[in-house]
């Protein structure tokens, strides 16, 4: 039986157990994580926060990664602006990015979904408002989200991811894991 850990990834962490390259250490899976023989199914980006699975079985992992299989990802995005009804319709419809077309994503407005304190915080400017959006999308490309809402003038300033297919961080503070079989 396959093990998962659900992964909590706070903000700056590296998707990664070490960090090869760098001229100054930053914070890696393996500050968080002690148990060996678990694998990223997927990456999350260093600035984006939220669900990162990790899987001790190689099948599972690339069923999880794997785009062919359109698992569902769920972010809730904070964006700079006041989303405008045929922002979201594009978002919906799929972007064009500069590396081809999105599929179509399920988007909607939601109201302030009262997460942890970011460390840093976002930047907050008064005269510029900014709303949450819960966003799915069924591919996985590099800073997908980021791109898309850029795309459609509206700047991503907080990313966390909430589900990866049936997998939540409902009950998971940052920087905290559960095992679970599957």
């Amino acid at each position: 039986m396959a093990r998962l850990i659900l992964f909590n990834k706070p903000f700056g962490v590296l998707s990664q157990f070490t960090d090869r390259g760098s001229p100054t250490s930053r914070p890696t899976l393996s500050d968080y994580i002690a148990v060996k023989g678990f694998y990223p199914a997927g990456r999350l980006d260093r600035d984006s926060e939220g669900l990162l699975l990790l899987c001790d079985d190689g099948r599972l992992q690339a069923r999880i990664a794997d785009p062919r299989f359109k698992l569902p990802k769920t972010y809730l995005v904070q964006v700079e602006g006041d989303p405008k009804d045929d922002q979201l319709e594009r978002l919906r419809q799929g972007v064009e990015l500069n590396d081809g077309p999105t599929r179509p994503a399920e988007v909607e407005r939601i109201d302030d979904p009262r997460l942890w304190p970011r460390d840093p915080p976002i930047r907050v400017r008064k005269a510029i408002p900014d709303d949450w959006l819960r966003i799915t999308i069924r591919e996985g490309r590099n800073r997908q989200v980021r791109r898309m809402t850029a795309a459609v003038g509206l700047p991503t300033l907080r990313l966390v991811r909430w589900s990866v297919g049936d997998w939540t961080l409902e009950g998971i503070a940052p920087g905290d894991v559960t095992e679970i079989s599957v």
